[in-house]
């Protein structure tokens, strides 16, 4: 088995450090790259492996949070839709249709004044803006259930929706 040339925890920190930086392409990410880390890992190796180490950022993420909201006991709570494609095409598509209960669906958003096909992206974060977690469910699924949800995640602390 070959050893990687870049350690986990060093392709992490590449990753963290990105984000933290707004780069949210890798084209541009490995272009903005010293030549020194450019040479020792390739990009479609990076994607890889970063989608491997998923799980590992997600713990780490989790444990800022803990850390950044410890005493934090007021959170919002919001949604916005996740278009999967156009309305237009939507009887044709097949896109994430594997699973019934899971498929996308058409939808209203009263916010922006759109009718679209796909899921609704749950939020929850803090006051401070820390996101804490995330949740994607059919576009069908009123805000309520989501509600009724995390409270039995988030408990002594005031969720607020609109």
């Amino acid at each position: 088995m070959r050893k990687p040339k870049l350690k986990d925890k060093e392709l992490m920190a590449i990753g963290l450090t990105a984000g933290y930086m707004g780069i949210d392409s890798e084209c541009q990410l490995f272009r903005s790259l010293p030549l020194s880390l450019r040479n020792r890992i390739e990009r479609s190796v990076y994607n890889r492996r970063k989608r491997k180490l998923f799980y590992h950022l997600d713990d780490l993420r989790l444990k800022l949070v803990e850390r950044i909201d410890k005493f934090e006991n007021c959170h919002i709570v919001h949604s916005m839709p996740l278009e999967v494609c156009k309305l237009a095409r939507s009887t044709r598509s097949s896109i994430c249709k594997e699973k019934v209960h899971s498929s996308p669906n058409k939808g209203h958003c009263a916010s922006q004044g759109v009718h679209y096909y796909g899921y609704k992206l749950h939020a929850v974060c803090s006051v401070k803006g820390v996101i804490g977690s995330m949740d994607i469910s059919p576009e069908s699924v009123h805000d309520i259930h989501f509600l009724k949800d995390i409270r039995h995640q988030m408990k002594d602390c005031t969720l607020l929706g609109d």
